[in-house]
């Protein structure tokens, strides 16, 4: 027989909602999932890029536009409605991921890796040579649940939809991207203002208030006068140079290393320090050795100690 918590309660005439003997569904309770199922968006995501809008006002003048790590399409959709559906104007929007989505009105979709030159060359030329004026990224990984790590993982994405940015953007242009709110993220807003003159950190009221995470919303691009652009590597480390190494492209020690797991991850950490060998006791390489029943230990003319067996 199964179990009564797993009975779902059916409407007739209606589909089995999410909704158990044992509770509500945490999506199900959510009024912006519902909205967004009543508004024909593809994800509640889509309302963030609303009430973001709402408040800094990023779509006026807006012609060229690109979505990063688009898919499934739900910000493509509120772009697609707020430049293109019912519009005069002559928009393009140039949505980005590794995954193919399902097409939506005006919107030119390009299936590429954002951490590859090509991929930036390609947006270029749907653009007609020009740069886009606003940059959006949606784009997590899959969360973990150890916040340390979705926020490094996070930042990494961020590191990359960055980089093709500054190959995209043009000058006065808006950049907007999620974040995962962690303790360095004071140092991640001195980096963004090394190329943006305002940056600005958001939690849109669409975003669950459990969630850790923010969009930071960067405004009026300034590329510093020189900067050597390269998808190849990493951006530089700004938080370590002086504004005119990053101007002449000279990176800094900053390396990026490899996880590695080493030694015995089933023993147990050593707390105090060991104790010093006691007189019956001498050290051999990094281990002690205790001195047989039938020997002990004596000085020697030059101080060391020697091994004497006894009956000798």
């Amino acid at each position: 027989m199964s179990d009564p918590k797993q009975l779902t309660l059916a409407l007739p005439g209606k589909a089995s909602p999410l909704v158990t003997m044992g509770g509500r569904s945490t999506q199900k309770r959510d009024i912006f999932y519902r909205l967004a199922k009543s508004d024909g968006y593809r994800a509640r995501s889509a309302y963030k890029l609303l009430h973001l809008d709402e408040e800094f006002d990023l779509f006026r003048g807006v012609t060229r536009c690109i979505d990063l790590c688009a898919a499934p399409g739900s910000w493509s959709q509120v772009l697609s409605d707020a430049l293109i559906v019912g519009k005069e104007q002559d928009a393009v929007i140039v949505a980005v991921d590794l995954q193919p989505m399902a097409a939506l009105p005006g919107v030119v979709q390009l299936v590429g890796d954002i951490t590859k030159l090509a991929t930036a060359q390609r947006i270029i030329e749907y653009f007609k040579g020009e740069k886009a004026q606003l940059v959006v990224c949606d784009g997590a990984p899959d969360v973990t649940g150890l916040h340390d790590l979705d926020e490094f993982m996070q930042s990494r994405l961020l590191l990359a939809a960055l980089n093709i940015t500054l190959h995209t953007l043009e000058p006065r242009g808006t950049f907007i991207a999620k974040i995962f709110r962690g303790k360095d993220v004071t140092l991640l807003f001195d980096q963004l203002e090394c190329l943006f003159g305002k940056v600005d950190c958001a939690k849109p009221r669409s975003s669950r208030d459990s969630s850790i995470e923010a969009f930071v919303v960067c405004q009026d691009f300034r590329p510093p006068a020189g900067l050597l652009l390269d998808l190849s590597s990493p951006l530089l480390d700004f938080a370590h140079s002086l504004a005119g190494d990053i101007s002449t492209g000279t990176p800094s020690s900053h390396l990026i290393a490899p996880f590695v797991a080493c030694g015995d991850l089933s023993g147990f950490d050593q707390l105090e320090a060991s104790p010093a060998p006691s007189a019956n006791e001498q050290v051999v390489g990094n281990s002690l050795a205790l001195p047989a029943q039938n020997e002990h230990l004596v000085s020697n003319d030059s101080g060391k100690p020697e091994r004497i067996r006894e009956g000798m």
